[in-house]
């Protein structure tokens, strides 16, 4: 028995947890709360895709005298069924990780049963060319999935997506009407496996209270026929609704019929109002407080915020505890062929976040007004790592994503210290700002800790939208920085936007001419375009006014995040989608970038503005970081061999020093003044990069001169130092 049960409704993710009911876990686990948390998600996924879910399936088509009424496709797939049903146990392992061997037979191509999906196998050879025979096999699993998928689609439920369920619903809800009407339709095939699951859990842990997370419209309708079951099956438990989706789209709620389903709605950081829910529990009613928390009062829906509390700092909430989680179950795929897009799906990672909220908070199609990027605190870097060796510990993984709005450059820096002076081997990547302060040396930092990939937003490649968008970022500054990470073996991959206010014809064409040159330059490996979407809590949304868009504005009852709007320029932005899209692709895998930009749309388009040689030309005047006194520096090797030798030149005799540097990858001989030579050899094992304690350059400057001479700046620039910086320190 648990006083507390998490659950994730289906669907979220397939190959790793959705971390919210962890991080509660973490939290209570702290308060001595018991709780169980239980991802319904993944539990369905394996039901589904095994040899009783698939006959269960086929035999339901069959029985239900459909084969009329089926698509060529699907006619294909209920034709090979019993190839599909000898081979669905194999997949699933071998997505799970548990059987490596299999990656031959699959790969080699007649292992699997095609249908429709395999239509796109004539680009694997090329696609898959540089990642490997293992992730062939991953893709070419994951369309055998995909067409299964397609069959449960046309067949069976119309609402069934791997990370979504009846997404449709969820998305601009103004009214609850429509999902109210769906979850008094009888429960579909999906629901009757999700609340089979979710009754044997409730049975077993016997919850006083439930709390269910909602982080996406592709999970809101079957949080709520989750919640519809609990009333009606077990009325004496109490049920609480969170995450993302209520955070951003709850927040004028007021159709109390919501409240047939839910006994409360909390918004932003959990824990604190998860803990007064529990508390109430035993309290009278008069004695309850809340914190952020909708209820009905009198069949009113109504607001209560009365609780003198305050937040949990992050410090304090704990570390996000993922037992309970079939966390050897999870299914890694590649759903397509881009190495930076399949971290999203692909590998198990723990999530964890480097600090609460955006540390810019000022871009203004951002939900800026909101708590979540709002209300800015890091975390301390000792504390994080703390919370990744637990981590590790208990999961066994070694991979992480941080899930931050921004990663901060500083925290960032001082996380990857810490990974380093603990000999930690860990995999990690996260969000980012393109910074000007990830300079070549940071960026190699974050790479030597383990960093693999970041993700930040170019957003519209443009410097007129990236100010009127308040980015603080310029297109050179951008190009700068992911070279910087490229250069340092660390993926990148650019959020890509058009249809922002006021945005012309004329810069959408240069903006995509920006990208292009990115990725024919290699600083970009991947990205992804998206159309300009307004929200409610953003200061486009806000403030439409300043941004020349008219809003069309709906009554709420229900959901209210994206606002439907006209743009004043009267262009119609959807119809360079395709176009945007298809050029990308093409760009992602390092071809096509001779083409006019013409050729990936149907319409006249007129020509760029931009130079063919803008962002080459922009690295070429990247000019370094100028040095301050109070820059870091740290050694890469504090123990280089020293050997001395007598230098003859014009009849003079100086003595020298040569120190030889054993690198990874190859060795580095540099030769200084004897003095100069022994003072360095002494001072890099006080800077090594390992030592606690970081000298700055004025720390150097200091230490040279009282023991060397009075000519620093001659040493600091001079030709040997210069490369020796290169190669083996980090100024930073």
């Amino acid at each position: 028995m648990k006083e507390i049960l998490l659950i994730t409704p289906p669907f979220t993710q397939l190959n790793t947890p959705y971390p919210a009911t962890a991080y509660l876990k973490g939290f209570l686990n702290t308060k001595k709360i018991s709780s169980f948390q239980s991802d319904l998600g993944i539990e369905v996924i394996l039901e589904i895709f095994s040899k009783q879910g698939l006959n269960e399936i086929f035999e339901t088509v069959v029985k239900g005298n459909k084969q009329s009424q089926l698509t060529d496709n699907s006619k294909r797939i209920l034709a090979l069924k019993d190839d599909y049903i000898k081979t669905i146990d194999s997949v699933i392992h071998f997505l799970q990780g548990k059987n490596a061997n299999l990656a031959r037979q699959i790969s080699n191509g007649n292992f699997l049963p095609e249908a429709s999906r395999f239509s796109q196998i004539d680009d694997l050879d090329w696609a898959f060319g540089f990642m490997g025979n293992y992730d062939k096999a991953k893709h070419l699993a994951t369309l055998y999935l995909e067409d299964i998928s397609d069959f449960i689609v046309e067949n069976i439920d119309e609402n069934f997506g791997f990370s979504r369920y009846a997404e449709r619903l969820g998305r601009s809800a103004n009214s609850f009407d429509e999902l109210y009407q769906m979850l008094n339709n009888e429960i579909t095939y999906i629901d009757r496996i999700a609340l089979k699951i979710l009754n044997k859990k409730i049975q077993e842990i016997q919850p006083s209270l439930i709390c269910v997370s909602v982080p996406f419209p592709g999970n809101l309708y079957s949080g709520f026929r989750c919640a519809q079951f609990i009333k009606n099956n077990f009325p004496q438990i109490k049920i609480a609704l969170g995450g993302g989706f209520p955070n951003t789209e709850l927040r004028e709620i007021n159709d109390a019929r919501v409240f047939e389903f839910f006994d409360y709605i909390t918004l932003d950081d959990g824990e604190l109002p998860i803990e007064l829910l529990y508390n109430n529990l035993s309290k009278a009613e008069n004695e309850r407080v809340y914190k952020r928390t909708f209820l009905l009062e009198n069949n009113l829906v109504t607001y209560k915020n009365n609780s003198t509390d305050k937040d949990y700092k992050q410090s304090h909430v704990g570390t996000p505890d993922y037992s309970d989680l079939f966390l050897d179950k999870y299914i890694s795929v590649i759903e397509v062929t881009n190495p930076m897009h399949s971290l999203w799906s692909d590998g198990r990672w723990n999530k964890l976040t480097m600090a609460h909220g955006c540390y810019w908070g000022k871009c203004t199609f951002c939900d800026i007004s909101l708590d979540y990027i709002k209300v800015y605190e890091p975390i301390h870097a000792k504390i994080l790592v703390d919370r990744m060796e637990e981590l590790i510990a208990q999961t066994g993984e070694t991979g992480f994503h941080f899930v931050d709005e921004a990663a901060p450059p500083s925290l960032m820096r001082d996380v990857a210290l810490e990974i380093i002076r603990r000999n930690l081997v860990v995999t990690w990547w996260t969000n980012i700002r393109f910074e000007k302060s990830f300079t070549r040396d940071l960026c190699k930092l974050l790479q030597l800790s383990g960093c693999i990939a970041v993700s930040g937003g170019l957003e519209v490649a443009s410097d007129r939208l990236l100010e009127l968008i308040k980015k603080g970022v310029t297109v050179e500054q951008v190009a700068q920085v992911t070279s910087n990470f490229t250069e340092c073996g660390i993926m990148v991959h650019a959020y890509l936007m058009y249809g922002y206010p006021t945005q012309t014809v004329q810069e959408t064409i240069d903006s995509l001419e920006m990208v292009r040159q990115m990725f024919e330059l290699g600083i970009l490996q991947s990205g992804f375009w998206h159309q300009f979407a307004m929200t409610a809590h953003s200061p486009v949304g806000m403030f439409p006014e300043n941004f020349q868009v008219i809003p069309d504005y709906k009554p709420i009852t229900f959901a209210n995040n994206d606002i439907q709007f006209k743009d004043k320029t009267g262009i119609n932005h959807e119809k360079f989608s395709f176009g945007l899209k298809k050029s990308l692709f093409n760009y992602m895998h390092g071809i096509c970038f001779d083409y006019p930009l013409q050729d990936w749309f149907e319409f006249k388009i007129p020509k760029t503005t931009i130079s063919p040689n803008y962002i080459y030309n922009c690295l070429q005047n990247s000019s370094s970081k100028s040095l301050k006194p109070n820059h870091k520096v740290l050694a890469l090797a504090s123990n280089p061999e020293v050997t001395f030798f007598q230098k003859i030149k014009k009849g003079n005799k100086y003595e020298m020093a040569t120190l030889l540097f054993c690198g990874k990858h190859s060795d580095g001989q540099f030769v200084f003044k004897k003095n100069e030579g022994i003072w360095l050899s002494n001072i890099l094992k006080k800077i090594d990069i390992k030592e606690p304690h970081l000298y700055t350059i004025s720390d150097l400057k200091k230490d040279f001169e009282d023991n060397v001479d009075d000519n620093f700046e001659l040493f600091w620039y001079s030709k040997d130092f210069v490369k020796l910086k290169e190669d083996f320190l980090l100024v930073l």
